[in-house]
């Protein structure tokens, strides 16, 4: 990441030392997210998303707050119910085997199901610029990894 002094100017969510912590807060999140180059938009919840690879991802400040930084995908494929127990399946295999993003099976009120994943930070304390843009680099990086592997399982179709 540049620094933040060069690239956002004086008042900018990424001005000031680069080290130095800071609430998270959305414009901090959207900074760092214009800084690697990611095209997003704000939904109708003011939360941010994009499309990456086989996925949508969502950046979400959760907790009483808004300290708590949730990267959430949902996977393009879309499923069947009567694919759900292998869906499930997948997800454990996939949580026993790595850390992030953490999966998880919903069935949406179509009847249809997705594979979703999802990396949730703890930010009580502050942030640096830098240490966002390392989580959600994991957060994009791991969860388009899930989509891509969730379009790999039959019977899946984008919808």
């Amino acid at each position: 990441m540049a620094s933040p002094e060069i690239e956002d100017g004086p008042d900018g969510p990424l001005a000031g030392h680069p080290e130095a912590s800071r609430p998270l807060s959305g414009e901090l999140i959207a900074a760092v997210l214009a800084n690697r180059g990611y095209a997003v938009a704000e939904d109708a919840d003011g939360d941010l998303v994009g499309r990456w690879e086989q996925g949508l991802i969502w950046f979400h400040r959760r907790g009483v707050a808004g300290e708590l930084l949730q990267v959430r995908m949902v996977a393009a494929h879309r499923f069947g119910i009567e694919r759900v127990p292998d869906l499930y399946a997948f997800c454990n295999a996939w949580n026993h085997d790595r850390l992030w993003p953490k999966a998880f099976v919903h069935v949406a009120d179509d009847g249809l199901a997705q594979v979703c994943g999802e990396v949730t930070t703890d930010l009580e304390r502050g942030v640096t610029p830098h240490q966002l843009d390392q989580l959600i680099d994991c957060g994009v990086a791991t969860g388009c990894q899930l989509a891509v592997a969730v379009g790999r399982l039959p019977g899946g179709s984008v919808r």
